[in-house]
């Protein structure tokens, strides 16, 4: 997608604090951070969200969140993962991404 800014990071057109990155995916910090650590895990391939996402690329997906997680120390204490699927759920950027958040005792606050 042209106009889609994870595109436009992923291609290097437009700046982030790249964290950890692969072949196939790129983790970045979220510039609207709720936490300590609070990055954005994405498929360099273009998907607009998870029910688009084949299911047999989810376990390279995993295990890329999972290996940024061990890179970043979150492996030890915990972390939330979240990925927004569509209007109603705040997605706003319809580039499939998940956000890795942590480095604090995280709450749970009411969602609507």
């Amino acid at each position: 997608m042209d106009n889609c800014i994870f595109c436009k990071i992923i291609k290097r057109e437009i700046p982030a604090k790249i964290v950890y990155e692969n072949g196939n995916f790129i983790a970045f910090e979220d510039i609207e951070g709720v936490a300590p650590i609070h990055l954005l895990c994405i498929p360099k391939k273009h998907i607009e969200n998870f029910l688009e996402y084949p299911s047999s690329d989810m376990v390279d997906m995993s295990n890329f969140i999972k290996e940024t997680a061990k890179e970043i120390g979150l492996d030890n204490k915990g972390f939330r993962m979240v990925s927004n699927i569509k209007e109603d759920s705040g997605q706003s950027v319809f580039h499939l991404h998940f956000h890795l958040i942590g480095g604090a005792k995280l709450k749970w606050d009411k969602l609507v």
